[in-house]
């Protein structure tokens, strides 16, 4: 029997801010981007949250809800220290760490409960050395299974602890409202909802022939969360598909040494992560967001696997200057890196590619 800990941090970034300045602790924090620039909230502590701010939603909006919201522009690199620091204490727990994001891991502590720990006091010692060593709060659900895990430690929020125990997972999910469930979009419990499938327990009644109309090549995975039976391990090494960085203008840009400068930029950050995850790729991608909002992607292929902050820079740019007609301005650029291949050592010397029908929008 697997014992999971899914563990997440508490209004993360809103969480750093206050910790760095006391002045903050107990007032509404918004952290993101100025009103005045389209910036949006990335995450609001609970004394906004009470005013009904929320993560994505945009910044002025915020603002006319909780006029008194002191608004907080987001240092990353701070959070990815924090981050950096709780990730320690997790592996010093257990090797077997699935981090999800800078504020949310899985862990399995099977072998730590296999040594005579009980999960709820291996929890309640988590929890402490967490707030003693880093100042910050964290909410814990633990379960025999992910699913269970993670929905766990949402329910008590903040500063929370869940423990489901063996055996009890579906009387557990029973009352939950289906959106809860890992996988239930808001459009799908809408379409469930129209099925009469309020909540966890309604949808682990439902026959396999339902799961299969109504969720296809996903059904028995479903079937087996509703349940609180998915077997879904713990996995200590993430493979991304793509690896990007992107950003939004305050203003919108059409100069071209500005884009070039922000286009050099995205690509070291995404050269400096490939070389950090020991990953090289071959297909470069730059995504563009004009300033009607419409949205477009730009790719193509190298003769050769590379990490290369040069390479990268000169392909996007080349793929941005073929979109940099008269008038067009650009409110979001990004730039990617996928089509990963084996790590072959070395410095390699890459032939940049004529830019053809390798292009999608």
């Amino acid at each position: 029997m697997r014992h999971i800990i899914h563990a997440d941090l508490d209004a993360f970034y809103a969480a750093v801010e206050q910790l760095d300045n006391p002045q903050l602790r107990g007032l509404p924090v918004m952290v993101g981007g100025s009103p005045q620039s389209r910036g949006v909230v990335a995450t609001a502590s609970y004394e906004a949250r009470v005013f009904g701010v929320h993560s994505a939603m945009p910044m002025v909006t915020a603002v006319r809800q909780c006029p008194q919201g002191i608004v907080v522009r987001p240092r990353f690199d701070r959070y990815r220290e924090m981050s950096r620091k709780v990730m320690d204490i997790f592996q010093q727990l257990t090797a077997l760490v699935e981090p999800l994001s800078l504020d949310e891991a899985y862990l399995d502590i099977t072998g730590v409960v296999e040594t005579g720990r009980l999960p709820l006091g291996v929890a309640i010692d988590l929890k402490r050395r967490v707030r003693e060593e880093t100042g910050l709060n964290v909410s814990i659900g633990v379960g025999t299974c992910k699913s269970v895990a993670k929905i766990a430690s949402d329910l008590e929020k903040p500063d929370g602890l869940v423990v489901v125990a063996p055996g009890d997972e579906r009387d557990f999910l029973e009352p939950l409202p289906v959106g809860k469930l890992w996988g239930i979009g808001p459009k799908t419990a809408e379409r469930l909802h129209r099925d009469g499938v309020e909540t966890i327990g309604d949808l682990a009644t439902q026959p396999d022939e339902w799961y299969a109309r109504r969720f296809g090549k996903r059904a028995q995975g479903i079937r087996a969360k509703a349940l609180g039976q998915d077997d879904d391990p713990v996995k200590t090494e993430r493979n991304p598909k793509s690896i990007s960085a992107e950003t939004t203008f305050a203003e919108d840009l059409s100069d071209p040494e500005d884009l070039r400068q922000v286009i050099g930029k995205l690509s070291a950050s995404v050269s400096g992560q490939l070389t950090r995850k020991e990953v090289r790729g071959r297909t470069v991608t730059v995504k563009l967001r004009l300033a009607d909002f419409t949205t477009l992607t730009r790719q193509t292929t190298l003769p050769d696997y590379t990490n290369s902050e040069a390479a990268i820079v000169e392909t996007a740019w080349q793929l941005l200057t073929g979109e940099m007609t008269a008038g067009r301005a650009f409110r979001l650029l990004g730039v990617g890196m996928s089509g990963f291949g084996e790590n072959l050592p070395g410095p390699q010397q890459l032939a940049l590619p004529l830019f053809g029908p390798s292009i999608d929008d």
